[in-house]
């Protein structure tokens, strides 16, 4: 599968976020800054990994019940080195998106087979 936004380009992504308290975690590579809409692979941590787009506005709103803390944070050691289709690919291999340098080599080879 190609991911391409609508300059046919198959980013990087440019951030990791994820949930201080759950299992959910995002992979972001394009924004729409005037709605305030990313893409990327977004991960509920249900087993479904999915591209898709998510408000920036609803991440930052969620916040943790008692504490009212926001629950979403940047990972600052995240590095993309993948392209997005290659972050999926092995997300979808996995279940969940993976920094697993070794998975996510065997996801590019199979995309690499495909195209």
């Amino acid at each position: 599968m190609e991911v391409q936004n609508e300059l046919g380009k198959d980013h990087e992504p440019v951030v990791k976020l994820h949930s201080k308290y759950g299992k959910a975690i995002w992979l972001l590579s394009e924004l729409d800054s005037t709605n305030n809409i990313a893409f990327g692979v977004c991960d509920l941590g249900q087993g479904k990994p999915e591209l898709s787009y998510v408000s920036i506005n609803d991440l930052e709103s969620i916040k943790h019940a008692r504490l009212k803390v926001p629950m979403v944070e940047i990972d600052p050691n995240f590095d993309g080195k993948y392209a997005m289709s290659v972050y999926f690919e092995a997300a979808k291999l996995n279940n969940r998106i993976t920094e697993d340098d070794d998975l996510l080599k065997l996801a590019q080879a199979k995309l690499s087979k495909t195209k």
